[in-house]
């Protein structure tokens, strides 16, 4: 199913992505879900610490 969501590209070394697999695949989950979900927790987490962070630019566009 196609989405609509923003795509955001990184760079990353060969064995640290085959590690990220591999801790996908323990979880259940694609490299990306994976992804997603530390950086939802990072966000969480940084936001308990310093405040609620308000995008000032509004939605971010594709």
């Amino acid at each position: 199913m196609p989405s609509n969501l923003p795509q955001f590209t990184i760079r990353i070394e060969p064995e640290l992505l085959a590690k990220l697999r591999c801790i996908a695949e323990y979880h259940a989950r694609s490299a990306n879900r994976e992804v997603e979900m530390l950086i939802r927790r990072h966000v969480e987490n940084f936001e308990r610490a310093h405040g609620k962070i308000t995008p000032k630019d509004g939605p971010v566009s594709s």
